[in-house]
């Protein structure tokens, strides 16, 4: 037992990791409750409820911690956290609220056992979406056998669009002394590779060449947020042993179009510290792994001018910040740097700080919630009559572009068509 005087609190943590423990201690002495998270908090300011936002689910996993009962009531309320991180930009005390969430979040599954169709969900959803070939097929046969398949998943692959044809094999890239690895993830590469391919010819322009490591694939941020953290480990293990012979080689980084996935890889140092036969490779993982924002940021004025300058610049974009991007990794100046300095024409977007609903699975998990959400981002992207929305983060675009009104690109595709 634990006492942690700030919060006047005592953990329970016999059952937590050394890890888990300092977090979990070091978040609830440093949060002094001033509610400020609550107003920037996207299900609080949508239902309500203070338990709905930050302020209240840090209270219920002290509650949890301290070894009080719990119930299926302190589980939804921790389910319903889209994990936007919006409350962490807003925290003036420096509160590690996500990594709280996580250490709660697996606490309760020890005392509150989730009802069978909602576990038969979360494993359905972890043996599919992060194989892009299990995927592929099952959006192809989708048509053919979606009574088998819970209502949720089904509401939402109806809403995904058709898979791409076969394509052509992409060519060898140019020879280059900048390497980078490109981590082509999962659902991306089923549903839309076309990103990935835009990504390597752009690099290509700035003379970066970009390869995609065989035997690497999803980055485990599906499995690591549907409960199953060892699972996750796991996808890390073996992203790790695929990339390792090319990063003793001399790659520069490694590198995501989608701002999940960098937000997790970036994580692995963390997750795997206590993994004594990686915690060392998982750390420089960790510090070569780049947002390709980031990447391309890198760029002066001047290269980006020259090298995409011929970009359409009399289209009017309305920008959405996916939260791993801009809670997460805060790359909003670093993304809007590089459309102003080709001129692009970026609309006025309110609250522009909140969720669209996407979140990874929470579209199939809590679907009204996703709904709402999705209803109101859109309002506010469109408020301004963009000719097309970009955004960073395949699981937004997904999201999004189902109910909008004009195109929805990943930003790197408005520099691969200048």
């Amino acid at each position: 037992m634990l006492s942690y005087d700030p919060m006047y609190s005592t953990l329970d943590t016999s059952e937590l990791t050394a890890d888990s423990a300092r977090i979990a201690g070091e978040a609830l002495g440093n949060c002094v409750h001033c509610g400020f998270c609550n107003a920037t908090c996207p299900t609080y300011l949508l239902l309500g409820n203070e338990l709905d936002g930050p302020r209240g689910r840090i209270y219920l996993i002290k509650q949890l911690l301290e070894g009080n009962e719990c119930s299926g009531k302190t589980l939804l309320h921790l389910d319903r956290c889209l994990t936007c991180r919006a409350c962490e930009t807003t925290c003036p005390s420096g509160v590690a609220y996500g990594q709280l969430l996580e250490v709660g979040r697996h606490a309760i599954l020890g005392k509150v056992k989730r009802p069978y169709r909602e576990r038969l969900l979360r494993y359905l959803l972890r043996r599919i979406l992060p194989y892009p070939r299990r995927l592929a097929a099952t959006l192809s046969l989708t048509p053919l056998y979606s009574w088998l398949l819970p209502g949720a998943i089904n509401e939402r692959l109806k809403e995904l669009p058709a898979l791409p044809k076969s394509r052509p094999e992409a060519a060898e890239p140019a020879p280059s002394s900048r390497q980078v690895l490109l981590l082509a993830g999962c659902a991306q590469t089923a549903i839309r590779p076309d990103i990935n391919e835009a990504t390597i010819r752009v690099l290509e322009r700035l003379g970066i060449n970009a390869r995609v490591i065989a035997g690497s694939g999803c980055c485990g941020a599906i499995n690591r947020h549907l409960d199953a953290a060892d699972e996750a480990r796991q996808f890390m293990r073996r992203n790790i042993d695929a990339w390792w012979p090319a990063v003793e080689a001399g790659a520069e980084a490694i590198i995501t179009t989608a701002s999940a996935c960098s937000l997790m890889v970036k994580d692995y140092g963390r997750l795997l510290a206590e993994d004594p036969d990686y915690c060392d490779k998982a750390r420089q993982i960790s510090a070569l792994s780049r947002d390709a924002t980031e990447l391309i940021a890198a760029e002066d004025d001047a290269t980006l001018v020259s090298t995409f300058g011929d970009i359409d610049n009399t289209r009017r974009v309305a920008m959405h910040l996916p939260c791993t991007a801009q809670h997460g990794q805060y790359l909003t100046p670093a993304l809007e740097r590089i459309m102003q300095a080709l001129g692009v024409q970026l609309t006025t977007v309110p609250d522009s700080h909140l969720c669209c609903g996407a979140a990874g699975t929470y579209t199939v998990l809590q679907p009204e919630l996703s709904t709402q959400l999705r209803h109101n981002r859109l309002q506010a992207l469109q408020q301004d009559s963009p000719d097309c929305i970009a955004t960073a983060n395949i699981g937004c675009l997904l999201h999004l572009q189902n109910q909008a009104n004009v195109p929805v690109n990943h930003w790197i595709e408005l520099l691969d068509r200048a």
